[in-house]
C-alpha cells in the first residue's frame, strides 16, 4: 500500500510533534518570543535557586526566635509556635477544639454542596443543622460547653464565618435588587436603584464604620446587637449592591424573544424570571460574579477598623511580639497561601461550574 493512501494518513513533520514541537509553537516562535522565553528562563535560575535555599534547605521549622536569628534562612518557627494564636485568635485555649470542628464542617459542607446533583431541598436542611451545630460548637453555653463570647472569635473562623455567610446570603440579596431594579413598577426601581448606587457610592470600611459606631446610637437605651452580626450585615449588604449592578448586565443580555417566548407559553412573572431568564442570566455573569465574591473574601481583612481579629490581623498581633518581631515575611506568605487556597478553589469552581452549564461543553478541559 502506497503512503499516500486513505488507510495510512502522513504525520506531521517531526519538528511539529512532541516537547521540542511544543516549544517551538509556544516559545520560540518568533525572534521576539524566543528572546523572551531566554531572558524569562534567565531570570528564574537568578531567582528560584536562592529561594528554594533560603525557603526550604537553610529553613528552620520549630525552633525558638533566637535560632532564627542567627541562622540564614526562613524562620517558618513563627507559624509553628504561634499556629493555634494565628488560627484561633483569641478564642480560649482548651476549647480551641470547638472552632477547628466548625471549621472542618464547614469545609465539608461546601465540599459535599459543590455538585450540582445534590443540590435539593434536603441540602438546604442539612446546612440548616450544619449552621445551628456551628452555632452551638462556637458559642457554647449549653450540651455542657464552656460558654464563649463572640468578642473572643477571632483568627481563621471569624475570616471564613464573615466571608462564607456573608457571600451566600449577599447573592441572593444581590439577584432581587437586579430585578428590582428592572422592575416595571417605579416605586420599586426607584427604591432599588438609590439602595445600589448609594451603597456602591461609599467604601466599605465607611459602612463597617457605621454599623460599629454609629448604628447603636440609633438604638434604645439597653438594647446591643452582636458586634460580628452588624460587621456580617455591612458586608452582605455592600457585596449585593455589587452582584446586583453584575446580575442586572445579565439580564439585560437576554434577548427579547426569550421573554415573548416565555409570554407564548403563558407563563407569569415569577415562572418566566425563575424558569427562563434567571438561569441563563446567572450563567453568563459567574465570571465577574466570582471575581466580586473573591474580592469580598478578601475585605473581610477590613473588619479591625471596629476591632474584630481576622486571620490577618491575629498574624500581625503575632509580629507585634518583640520576640518575632522581623519574620514578617514568613508571616505573609503563609497569609498568601492561606488566601491564595480560598480564591483559587472559588476560581476553579466557578470554571468547572461554567463549563458544566454550557451546553456541549460537559466533561471538556480548558
Amino acid at each position: 500500500m502506497s503512503a499516500s493512501s486513505p488507510s495510512q494518513p502522513l504525520r506531521p513533520p517531526s519538528t511539529r510533534l512532541g516537547v521540542w514541537g511544543w516549544m517551538r509553537v509556544n516559545l520560540f516562535n518568533g525572534w521576539f518570543n524566543s528572546l523572551l522565553t531566554v531572558v524569562t528562563v534567565a531570570g528564574l535560575g537568578w531567582v528560584v535557586p536562592p529561594f528554594l535555599r533560603w525557603a526550604f534547605w537553610d529553613a528552620l521549622w520549630n525552633t525558638p526566635a533566637e535560632a532564627c536569628r542567627v541562622g540564614g534562612g526562613a524562620c517558618w518557627s513563627v507559624i509553628t509556635k504561634n499556629l493555634r494564636f494565628i488560627i484561633f485568635g483569641f478564642y480560649p485555649h482548651p476549647e480551641q477544639w470547638r472552632p477547628a470542628v466548625a471549621m472542618g464542617l464547614l469545609v465539608a459542607l461546601l465540599w459535599y454542596s459543590k455538585d450540582r446533583r445534590r443540590w435539593k431541598r434536603s441540602l438546604g436542611w442539612i446546612w440548616l443543622v450544619a449552621l445551628v451545630v456551628m452555632g452551638v460548637l462556637m458559642r457554647g453555653g449549653i450540651l455542657g460547653l464552656e460558654p464563649v463570647e463572640t468578642s473572643q472569635w477571632s483568627g481563621l473562623p471569624l475570616t471564613l464565618l464573615l466571608s462564607v455567610f456573608g457571600m451566600v446570603a449577599a447573592y441572593p440579596l444581590g439577584v432581587v435588587l437586579a430585578l428590582g431594579r428592572r422592575s416595571r413598577l417605579p416605586a420599586v426601581k426607584s427604591l432599588c436603584v438609590a439602595y445600589i448606587e448609594l451603597i456602591r457610592g461609599v467604601p466599605l470600611i465607611s459602612l463597617l464604620f457605621m454599623s460599629s459606631v454609629m448604628f447603636p446610637l440609633f438604638l434604645p437605651e439597653g438594647v446591643t446587637v452582636n458586634k460580628i452580626l452588624r460587621a456580617l450585615v455591612a458586608i452582605i449588604l455592600f457585596t449585593a449592591a455589587y452582584i446586583a449592578e453584575v446580575v442586572r448586565g445579565g439580564l439585560q443580555a437576554i434577548p427579547r424573544g426569550q421573554y415573548e417566548a416565555a409570554e407564548s407559553l403563558g407563563l407569569n412573572y415569577v415562572q418566566t424570571m425563575r424558569l427562563i431568564i434567571l438561569p441563563q442570566a446567572l450563567k453568563i455573569v459567574i465570571p465577574p460574579t466570582v471575581g466580586i465574591l473573591i474580592s469580598a473574601f478578601k475585605d473581610t481583612s477590613l473588619v479591625v477598623i471596629i476591632a474584630l481579629y481576622d486571620v490577618l490581623n491575629t498574624t500581625k498581633s503575632t509580629l507585634s511580639n518583640p520576640q518575632w518581631m522581623g519574620f514578617s515575611t514568613e508571616a505573609y506568605l503563609f497569609l498568601a497561601l492561606l488566601y491564595f487556597l480560598g480564591c483559587f478553589s472559588m476560581s476553579s469552581y466557578s470554571r468547572r461550574l461554567e463549563r458544566e452549564l454550557t451546553p456541549g461543553t460537559a466533561g471538556r478541559t480548558r
